[in-house]
């Protein structure tokens, strides 16, 4: 663990995105704390519209008098748990299926990967609105949309690590052992190849918020008044030259977090790599 910290320390862009995502993750945690849901979030006033920023509205006030910063801070918890929500239901699913069909091959194998094939022809943003579209806009609906859009690149790294891994030495040792299939896949392959997929899973988390927010902004994500940064961003469109600090804050939120899980993920790499502790 000393010689992982150590590695990721040195990565200076990473050590950044790690304390912008622990902000963010305080931000969402402790959201009810900084700002009341009922009264800041989602309740209208016409008095307070379009308010510039001020010491009592920090980001302002939307077109209908709701505060932009209790909408942020709350729409960070939204955010971030599609984000890990979505990744941690494609590493399981993938994880199971690119383990069963790496290890066992033959027919399943075969059927698993031309399937996957034929998902992953689709752009995966046409696929996602194509799911979404039948199934109707709602948080649940859009979760599983972008499931089944990331699981292929789960179950493609973990079976290529998983073939690979089937014919080493300690796999050949435990089979002698007497140890069971599905042993050997939990206890001796899963755990050499959780490198990769972590780093996958982290940089994964990234691009479901930033597909999140676009289809929030095309109306078939997050639903009103559920506070949401692509919803924020769709609601502020028509006041991005007359109110311009509407359209910034929740890009800028975006933006950052983005940057956060891409550059943990690259520490993360980095820091997983064995050359790198030479």
């Amino acid at each position: 663990m000393k010689e992982f910290w150590h590695v990721f320390r040195k990565n200076h862009l990473a050590m950044v995105g790690l304390s912008i995502f622990i902000c963010l993750l305080l931000m969402a945690v402790f959201a009810d704390v900084i700002a009341n849901y009922d009264m800041r979030v989602i309740h209208q006033s016409r008095s307070e519209r379009l308010k510039l920023p001020s010491q009592e509205h920090w980001f302002g006030t939307d077109s209908v008098g709701r505060d932009v910063f209790a909408r942020l801070v709350h729409g960070s918890r939204v955010s971030l748990s599609i984000g890990f929500s979505t990744t941690c239901l494609s590493l399981i699913l993938g994880g199971i299926l690119g383990s069963v069909t790496g290890f066992y091959g033959g027919g399943l194998d075969h059927f698993v990967m031309r399937v996957i094939d034929v998902v992953v022809s689709i752009p995966s943003m046409l696929l996602n609105i194509a799911i979404v579209a039948a199934m109707g806009p709602s948080v649940r609906n859009l979760v599983m949309a972008m499931t089944i859009a990331e699981i292929p690149r789960f179950t493609r790294i973990t079976r290529s690590m998983v073939i690979s891994s089937a014919e080493d030495e300690y796999v050949e040792a435990a089979r002698v052992g007497g140890a069971t299939n599905k042993r050997i896949i939990m206890r001796h392959i899963l755990p050499n190849i959780i490198g990769p997929v972590v780093v996958q899973a982290t940089i994964s988390v990234a691009r479901i918020i930033l597909t999140a927010a676009g289809l929030s902004f095309i109306g078939l994500g997050v639903q009103p008044p559920m506070p949401e940064w692509g919803a924020m961003l769709s609601d502020a469109r028509e006041f991005m030259m007359t109110n311009p600090y509407l359209i910034i804050s929740p890009g800028v939120f975006i933006a950052l977090s983005v940057f956060s899980f891409n550059t943990i993920g690259d520490g993360l790499r980095d820091a997983l790599d064995p050359r790198m502790r030479q």
